[in-house]
């Protein structure tokens, strides 16, 4: 039963399927795999949005650029610009790739955020918000799983994710969540502010992408 529980620790890659871009980097990207990544981020953004109408917590990389506020009195969108461009640098000794996926990212989980949270409920009991946060981080990684798999690039974090899995041979799960905790561990110590809905995206987010990840591989035929 535990073992069974616990499978989605075997996933330590990014699984290649039929919608799968042979590479990351390409100005002539399969149509398939341009459909897949977009579907996967407009999930995202969504989980994310669930998470932000919740209001039980940011996300952990949100309260490290908190903390980098208040150490540097940056504003908090020009932290997390500095933040998201320094992750991007670290790219550079784990090779990672960039493509097409990178920059949509920030472009269209930016464009859902703008115009689907004014129509998300919103609950007054702090139970059913925390649910909602739950329910976000699943969705989010869920999303994140779907455009990794279209292999067009990944984001800045979600890179850094895969780069360290690629050398310390880890499962994605695990590389994910000692990231997301050991920035939000910093962020915290800084002075960011943290929530419930902030340990369950820290602890969550690497199981929910790994879950994923499985589904998909189960229900898809591998190159």
């Amino acid at each position: 039963m535990w073992i069974k529980a616990l499978s989605f620790l075997s996933i330590t890659s990014i699984p290649k399927l039929r919608w799968s871009s042979p590479k990351a980097f390409t100005l002539k990207p399969p149509i398939v795999s341009v459909v897949f990544l977009i579907i996967g981020l407009v999930v995202f953004g969504l989980g994310e949005a669930l998470l932000v109408t919740a209001g039980v917590g940011v996300s952990p990389w949100t309260v490290f650029a908190q903390g980098v506020t208040n150490v540097t009195g940056w504003s908090l969108g020009f932290a997390t610009f500095i933040i998201s461009a320094s992750v991007l640098f670290l790219w550079i000794p784990l090779r990672q790739t960039p493509g097409m996926g990178t920059v949509l990212n920030a472009i269209i989980i930016a464009l859902v955020l703008e115009f689907v949270l004014p129509y998300l409920p919103t609950f007054e009991t702090f139970v059913a918000n925390a649910l909602l946060a739950l329910v976000g981080v699943f969705v989010t990684g869920f999303g994140g799983a779907i455009y990794l798999i279209a292999n067009l690039g990944p984001g800045p974090r979600d890179g850094l994710m895969t780069g360290l899995q690629a050398i310390t041979h880890q499962p994605i799960a695990l590389v994910r969540t000692f990231l997301e905790v050991l920035v939000v561990a910093i962020g915290w110590t800084l002075g960011g502010t943290l929530g419930l809905g902030t340990i369950f995206f820290a602890l969550g987010i690497g199981p929910a992408i790994a879950i994923g990840m499985q589904i998909l591989q189960s229900r898809g035929t591998v190159q």
